[in-house]
């Protein structure tokens, strides 16, 4: 009789602990999970974006509005000088 009480309690408990480890560390395990990464990534995200976002815009703005900036105020002041120019020769050409 105690080896058959010997041999089903440990059937039976292994079975017991197995299936209670996987269910009770799935849940444990996706619970830790979600709240650490979700609170890591937040973060994590959060800092490297930001400093990300702005060095890469700081220098793209800098090399953007320098050559957008040389390109247009040279086209607008050459096209201003050049009206303004013809219409004070135009004007004071008489006098």
């Amino acid at each position: 009789m105690s080896i058959y009480l010997s041999i089903y309690l440990s059937i039976y408990l292994s079975i017991y602990l197995s299936i209670y480890l996987s269910i009770y560390l799935s849940i444990y395990l996706s619970i830790y999970l979600s709240i650490y990464l979700s609170i890591y990534l937040s973060i994590y995200l959060s800092i490297y974006l930001s400093i990300y976002l702005s060095i890469y815009l700081s220098i793209y703005l800098s090399i953007y509005l320098s050559i957008y900036l040389s390109i247009y105020l040279s086209i607008y002041l050459s096209i201003y000088l050049s009206i303004y120019l013809s219409i004070y020769l135009s004007i004071f050409h008489y006098f």
